[in-house]
């Protein structure tokens, strides 16, 4: 009853199904070493008509499938997700078979989240019946495979790899952002990933961001525990602006900035499940390839700084009338997927 709710004890199994909650997300991004970007999420959701999904694959040369298929299924003892043959992965390997989408991957050279009692959501993964909790389980590894987007074919061999997964009650919270970023052959090790969003369970409703950086030596700086190292978010469709200080673990005096912003020509919109409703709608703003400069202090004297061209920022939001109001009045160019039936 209690991993029903969503919430999971310290060091407990994060990449495992928890069966009973609404939605089970999971997302995979490749950052090719030209700075192409390719993405690959599934949703697996219980909705009053059973289980279904929400499949979307998305290029940075602006190409985007999605489909909402029937009979959806997560691994309930390890990471593993299951829809007909559209869509299998694991923890090693991703299949997707859609129309005007194919990946065929494998995962080598894996970076695994750290072994540690909390994973991305901190001290709030344990915490029952949250509408939101996230867990970046692969902060970097090296791809071998080739994908064929719109008839074109894509070879992802040297790609950079980074995976995770969020679930909750109702799929996501009434507004959030995200970003993640690898940095190429600068430092091929760093990764920096954040997600945020209003968190609530029942009258208890915050603010809460988490911010993962990777460093370039393997180490990772994760802040955002509200008691001991809160961050802060200023957020819109093209900035992202983020700050958090405080301990990582048993070391003191970090500080990490993170500044972020893109076209909003250049965004997908890609669709969010209401798993009550059974239905997926446009609520998500997402930049496959917008600017990102980071910059990891402690005690004042910086660790690492690192920027790219080719890091994903993403802001979204519930309110219907709202996202469908960012998407009509976008500039030119932007792509956007129309609500799924």
């Amino acid at each position: 009853m209690y991993r029903a709710s969503g919430a999971t004890a310290p060091y407990g199994d994060l990449l495992a199904a928890h069966v009973g909650v609404a939605m089970e997300g999971y997302f995979w991004r490749f950052t090719l070493p030209d700075g192409r970007v390719l993405v690959a999420l599934c949703g697996i959701n219980r909705g009053p008509r059973g289980s279904w999904a929400t499949l979307g694959v998305a290029t940075s040369t602006g190409a985007l499938v999605v489909d909402d298929p029937a009979g959806a299924w997560a691994d309930p003892d390890r990471l593993g997700v299951r829809v007909g043959g559209a869509f299998v992965a694991d923890a090693d390997a991703l299949r997707v078979d859609l129309p005007d989408a194919s990946i065929d991957v494998r995962v080598e050279q894996a970076a695994p989240w750290p072994r540690r009692s909390w994973g991305g959501s901190s001290v709030f993964q344990a915490v029952p019946h949250l509408n939101q909790y996230w867990h970046p389980w692969l902060l970097g590894g090296t791809a071998r495979g080739h994908a064929v987007i719109d008839g074109e074919r894509w070879s992802l061999d040297g790609a950079q790899v980074y995976c995770e997964k969020n679930w909750g009650r109702e799929g996501f919270p009434d507004s959030w952002w995200w970003g993640q970023s690898h940095f190429g052959s600068d430092a091929p090790d760093a990764c920096l990933a954040f997600a945020g969003g209003q968190v609530s369970a029942g009258p208890f409703r915050t603010e809460v961001t988490a911010l993962v950086v990777r460093l370039p030596d393997g180490s990772v700086v994760r802040l955002g525990d509200p008691a001991v190292s809160p961050v802060t978010a200023r957020v819109t469709d093209t900035t992202w602006d983020l700050e958090g200080a405080g301990r990582v673990g048993r070391s003191r005096g970090w500080h990490v900035r993170v500044r972020g912003e893109a076209a909003l020509g250049a965004a997908h919109v890609l669709p969010v499940p209401l798993p009550s409703e059974h239905r997926n709608v446009a609520g998500a703003i997402e930049h496959l390839t917008a600017h990102v400069e980071v910059t990891v202090s402690r005690r004042g004297q910086v660790v690492w700084a690192g920027s790219t061209g080719s890091a994903a920022l993403e802001h979204g939001g519930l309110d219907l009338a709202e996202a469908e109001v960012r998407r009509r009045d976008a500039p030119a160019g932007a792509v956007a997927a129309p609500p799924v039936a």
